[in-house]
């Protein structure tokens, strides 16, 4: 009884360990490596999406040196614009001081004097921000920086060029801050020549 059940059991041990090898020997060797065309194709992927991003990193630092930059030269366009309107009536007060502030001795010279140093001192400030003023007297007219609001005729200056400067610019950076308010030359309007009517020739009989 004992051999009839041996025997069997016997006959099954090299099946078994001819499985526990195969078994083994997949473990040890892995997958099966990946085709070289499917890798290269993969790796130009990555390379792509890798370059994609750099260039938009790249692009994201630039827009984001020009708004700073951008902020800090015009950040301050509503202050400067409310400013300039300080100046102007300061350039007001001293021309309807005329002359007379300037060399009459007096209260009246020393007031014109304050504020036209006041007028200097404000003009320095906007500059060392960026602002300038811009006075076209005589320049060519330019829609891009002056704003015409007559026409003029007027033989000393050349046609489309400022005859008068209504009210001053300003410049901010490389903007406009204001236009210029200006009177534009124009050519005088050539006199029509006179024609002579032709005579009824009488004869005389």
């Amino acid at each position: 009884m004992t051999d009839s059940t041996a025997a069997p059991n016997g006959d099954n041990a090299p099946a078994a360990a001819v499985k526990d090898n195969s078994v083994a020997t997949a473990a040890e060797t892995g997958p099966a490596p990946p085709d070289g065309a499917a890798l290269a194709k993969e790796v130009a992927e990555y390379k792509d999406k890798l370059l994609r991003a750099l260039a938009d990193m790249e692009n994201l630092r630039r827009r984001t040196d020009r708004e700073v930059a951008d902020a800090r030269a015009y950040g301050v366009s509503s202050l400067a614009r409310d400013i300039v309107g300080v100046a102007d009536n300061l350039r007001r007060a001293l021309e309807a001081g005329g002359e007379s502030a300037t060399v009459v001795e007096g209260p009246a010279k020393a007031l014109h004097e304050g504020v036209a140093l006041i007028e200097r001192d404000l003009l320095k400030v906007l500059e060392r921000h960026g602002v300038k003023r811009l006075d076209p007297q005589g320049a060519k007219f330019d829609p891009n920086f002056h704003q015409a609001i007559f026409e003029v005729c007027d033989a000393n200056i050349a046609p489309g060029s400022v005859a008068q400067v209504i009210q001053p610019g300003y410049m901010i950076g490389e903007r406009v801050l204001r236009p210029a308010l200006v009177g534009v030359s124009k050519e005088a309007p050539t006199k029509p020549e006179a024609t002579e009517s032709p005579t009824d020739e009488t004869s005389a009989s």
